[in-house]
């Protein structure tokens, strides 16, 4: 048995996770509409590179990535492109974003497919490349793409780490897909392994889970890998990675530092899932595994098109009458849909129907009275009710100086206050007022550097232009006239000449003379 640590803090709300683990995942069918954002990654947006009009097979590129830390876009399936615009996307910020709208023509075409058929002959950059093609991101919330994670230069990395916790309640897609698909899985992680080297692969996955370790366990004997499944205590948020990391290995990454500092890497067992069928098969990434739960008659977790529209996906499972409004994610750290019309992206792992008798609104805020319980159930250690008021007073600075950006806003701290303060709020104020103002010196330090630099050419300019003028003007200057003494001196020096030239001539003279006789 693996020896496990603990990390300071968690709590253990209700799961609610066996209402959507009754039955096995389905297959959502063709909606009538796809919209597709070309932004459903961290980074830059991906460019597009279709137009109105075009027919588009099921995995053609139409969107390229653009910048470094960016990844590709597909058709998720064969149709026509009826409008590339600005939509309303599943955002926190509500605000529309570049999509594609693609209206299927029912046929489902697949491009042609390249497979890898040993990628073990492959360099990692090389893979690294097909997974920024394919379009792999991160499935566990944030979206990072894959193959930054896996440039890690001459950092050596000894373990790697595979996300299977989904501590949050409610969700219960990585279940699933463990339970049904762990030898993509463990496929998946095994190309991982190899792209980072890494010495060893332990797949962290809550004891609430045993049908899901025992599937893992089984695909592992049966693949004859090194891999091992671990056990971890339940207890929210167990899954996130710094405290994932904690409770497999006993590290700490430090403060403003990345896991791979410390020689971990982690990923999400759906990102080793669909990184396999990237490498393996040839798919991009255009679908996932959705949880739809709830206020539902029939929670389950549906296979996903990329682009189905929320309103579609959620009347498989039949929403309630009351049912008031959805989240995207989870109950402690998803966001509020701005509508249903909106797309299911990458970074959709669960859609949950919400009421008042289900989440029945919060109790106005009360004052502080310094209880120092979010302290004891901060998972990242730090002092929630100080920083609360640093936010408050906006004294952003001493917020920073007791580690604001170290708090992974799990929502803990909220979670337990008894006068009901919503703090990850202020957090999250403070963060985007900190970077907000960094963004303005950043920007007023680079325009303070291009008026320098222009002051100084402009400077420049005009002490080569009065340098050029001087010369020319020295060279323009008609000669002064001789004092009568440098007149003198001259017709001294002509004489000398004169007198010179009298004397070689004769000499000259004489020796001809001279050789005639």
């Amino acid at each position: 048995m693996r020896e496990l640590y603990q990390f300071h803090g968690g709590i253990h709300p209700p799961s609610n996770k066996t209402q959507s683990t009754r039955v096995a995942i389905a297959h959502a069918p063709l909606p009538s509409m796809l919209t597709i954002p070309f932004h459903q990654h961290a980074g830059e947006t991906a460019k597009p590179v279709v137009k109105v009009g075009d027919h588009v097979l099921k995995g053609q590129l139409i969107g390229l990535p653009d910048g470094f830390v960016s990844s590709a876009v597909h058709a998720s399936t064969s149709g026509t492109i009826a409008a590339i615009d600005m939509q309303l996307i599943a955002h926190p910020s509500g605000l529309p974003n570049l999509c594609a709208t693609l209206i299927p023509d029912g046929k489902d075409e697949w491009i042609a497919l390249e497979p890898v058929a040993d990628y073990r002959s492959h360099s990692t950059t090389e893979l690294q490349q097909l997974l920024r093609m394919a379009g792999v991101v991160g499935l566990g919330g944030a979206a990072f793409p894959s193959d930054i994670k896996l440039r890690i230069g001459k950092q050596k990395i000894n373990t790697l780490i595979l996300n299977g916790a989904e501590c949050e309640p409610y969700i219960t897609c990585d279940d699933m897909l463990m339970r049904e698909r762990a030898a993509e899985i463990v496929q998946g992680a095994e190309i991982l392994r190899f792209m980072l080297d890494a010495n060893e692969v332990l797949y962290g996955v809550e004891d609430n889970k045993p049908e899901a370790i025992a599937a893992l366990q089984q695909a592992i004997a049966a693949s004859k890998l090194n891999h091992e499944v671990v056990s971890i205590p339940t207890i929210y948020p167990g899954g996130s990675a710094k405290q994932l990391i904690r409770v497999l290995t006993g590290l700490e990454v430090p403060s403003g530092k990345l896991p791979t500092d410390i020689g971990v890497q982690c990923f999400n067992v759906a990102t080793a899932c669909t990184a396999h069928r990237a490498i393996a098969h040839g798919e991009p990434l255009l679908s996932r595994v959705v949880t739809i739960t709830g206020n539902v008659r029939h929670a389950k977790n549906y296979e996903v098109l990329i682009g189905t529209p929320i309103n579609e996906l959620v009347a498989l499972s039949e929403a309630l009458p009351d049912t008031d409004r959805y989240i995207m994610g989870g109950p402690m750290m998803g966001v509020p849909l701005p509508g249903v019309q909106v797309p299911v992206v990458k970074a959709t792992n669960c859609v949950i129907a919400a009421s008042a008798k289900l989440f029945p609104p919060l109790s106005p805020a009360m004052p502080c009275i310094r209880c120092t319980r979010c302290a004891e159930v901060c998972p990242a250690d730090l002092q929630p009710q100080d920083l609360y008021w640093f936010a408050q007073s906006r004294e952003f600075g001493r917020a920073q100086a007791f580690s604001l950006f170290d708090c992974i806003e799990c929502g803990a701290c909220s979670y337990v206050c008894p006068s009901h303060i919503p703090l990850v709020q202020y957090y999250r104020f403070a963060k985007s007022e900190i970077r907000a103002r960094e963004h303005d010196k950043q920007l007023a330090d680079q325009a303070r550097e291009r008026h320098e630099y222009r002051e100084h050419r402009i400077e420049r300019e005009k002490r080569e232009k009065a340098e050029k003028l001087a010369a020319k003007a020295k060279a323009a200057k008609p000669a002064e006239p001789l004092t009568s003494q440098q007149q003198a001196e001259q017709a001294e020096l002509e004489a000398r000449r004169e007198h010179i030239r009298e004397v070689a001539q004769s000499a000259v003279e004489h020796t001809t003379e001279r050789n005639g006789d």
